[in-house]
């Protein structure tokens, strides 16, 4: 809507237009001419007047082709059109109604008449245009909304997918800093290597029920531990999983963390297995940790990604965990210094591992000290 509102006046007789002119600029209105209905439809294009004064008989396209035209167009639709007919030409009026016409006005012109359906056509034109304006609003804040429940879900999406191996609350620090924590790079870390003994021949002889059900205790156990300690979950698979310390967010004491989670996951699993072994089932648990340097990051596939790490360090945590016996925790020298203080170590031995073209020492954590 126009301030003041502009109001275009079609008519092929120019003292008909400039009379209703005169009348219309005493009342405040802004107005503009057009002397055919080519002119009128021009014009209206152009200047986008906030209401038209139309005369029936015109020269080129006369007033009810005009206001069809008119009123066809989706973004003149809410235009109002007043109709200028005379009094013999009754049934113009009931034509430019049928047309899209708003109001009508009958020749000779009655200066209340005009001023009064102008308001009205006028005040019209202000509502709709209220209407229209609320209504993109809504649009645009609908748009916003999706916008957001979309950015939010995809948010979410990405937080479950983080929680398959990261402790949630490391997921929260990974989405915070973003997915520049997870590019490669190399970092020394603590790789803890765990699983079953006796897992396959239980497997192979137990119920696939049984199976499913030792497992599923299996991994909520461990996977509790995991997320106290604060460890990177890169892996469960079957009865074993792999879990790394001080990577992808750094952390004091990495292999301590790894120790102590070990520890308990050893306690955890002895309980299940005494339940384990009501039921008939022998399985035991052994663990292997290294420390050393590892090449880390995301490994990408059509709609999913890993996370995970490569190096020596990962191939001696693998092996020793291959070596332990049941209830043994196996550590390298690396990690063996590192918790000689808080931890009963004992020495297990040098270990001929594969892939490894010298013994590797290892030594076995007994308990963690009071």
């Amino acid at each position: 809507m126009h301030d003041p509102p502009r109001i275009l006046i079609a008519d092929d007789n120019e003292t008909n237009r400039d009379i209703l002119e005169t009348r219309l600029k005493a009342h405040g209105y802004d107005t503009a001419q057009a002397a055919d209905g080519e002119e009128a439809l021009a014009a209206v294009h152009k200047l986008e007047p906030d209401l038209v004064l139309l005369d029936v008989m015109m020269p080129k396209i006369d007033g009810i082709e005009v206001c069809k035209m008119l009123k066809a167009d989706a973004s003149l639709r809410l235009t109002p059109i007043i109709l200028v007919t005379a009094k013999a030409h009754s049934k113009d009026v009931v034509v430019g109604l049928e047309a899209g016409a708003d109001e009508y006005l009958t020749k000779p012109i009655d200066q209340v008449a005009l001023v009064a359906r102008v308001k009205s056509a006028l005040r019209l034109k202000r509502l709709h245009d209220q209407v229209t304006a609320q209504a993109n609003d809504l649009a645009s804040l609908n748009r916003s909304l999706e916008q957001r429940v979309a950015e939010q879900l995809a948010e979410i999406e990405r937080m479950g997918r983080l929680k398959r191996f990261l402790a949630p609350q490391i997921a929260e620090l990974v989405l915070n800093s973003g997915d520049r924590v997870l590019e490669s790079h190399r970092r020394d870390i603590a790789i803890v290597f765990c699983d079953l003994r006796g897992f396959t021949a239980f497997a192979e002889t137990a119920e696939p029920e049984d199976v499913m059900a030792v497992l599923q205790e299996f991994h909520t156990s461990l996977n509790h531990l995991i997320n106290k300690f604060e460890g990177t979950l890169e892996r469960f698979a079957g009865d074993g999983l792999m879990v790394l310390f001080n990577d992808p967010l750094p952390c004091i004491d990495p292999s301590v963390r790894a120790v102590r989670m070990a520890v308990a996951m050893r306690e955890s699993v002895q309980q299940l297995a005494q339940t384990w072994r009501k039921y008939g089932h022998d399985l035991g648990f052994g663990v292997g940790i290294a420390y050393g340097y590892a090449t880390l990051g995301r490994i990408s596939s059509e709609g999913r990604f890993d996370y995970t790490a490569i190096g020596r360090v990962v191939n001696l945590a693998a092996r020793l965990c291959g070596e332990a016996r049941s209830g043994q925790i196996l550590i390298d020298d690396k990690v063996c210094v590192a918790v000689e203080n808080i931890a009963e170590i004992e020495p297990a031995s040098e270990l001929s591992l594969k892939g490894f073209h010298r013994p590797v020492p290892a030594h076995n954590v007994k308990a963690l000290r009071a």
